[in-house]
């Protein structure tokens, strides 16, 4: 496994959409769970919001099929979801986790380091990603 030196935070692009649903969804958070909630809106000051037609295809959006490689070289295929639509046996990743805060608003391509629940860094790479239907 490679050690992780420093953070990465490529440009990530939400829909006008999903950054108002977001926003209201951490925002209704910071109460009962103050610490991913300050994540997802660190990641929502930080993006580039366009409009709903204008998000580009590999970009990871709420219902996205993403499929991405960890730091170690593990596969892993997920859909972001909301919190409760959350399944982790069935690949159902809700946004409100750190790898879901993480994914949102990546490109296929792109790399992000991100913190775990026991604040250990991780990186992971996105190498597909799926529209949702009727996307």
């Amino acid at each position: 496994m490679t050690e992780i030196h420093n953070d990465l935070s490529p440009e990530i692009v939400l829909s006008e959409a999903d950054h108002a649903m977001l926003n209201r969804l951490a925002m209704a958070g910071l109460d009962h769970t103050p610490e991913l909630s300050d994540q997802l809106l660190h990641e929502l000051d930080r993006a580039r919001v366009v409009a709903d037609d204008d998000v580009p295809g590999d970009v990871a959006r709420m219902g996205s099929r993403i499929r991405y490689r960890t730091g170690d070289g593990h596969e892993q295929q997920v859909t972001l979801v909301y919190p409760a639509e959350a399944d982790i046996a069935l690949g159902r990743v809700s946004v409100m986790t750190p790898v879901g805060t993480a994914l949102i608003g990546l490109r296929q391509g792109q790399s992000i380091t991100w913190r775990d629940r026991a604040n250990k860094r991780h990186m992971l790479t996105v190498l597909e990603v799926k529209a949702p239907v009727g996307a």
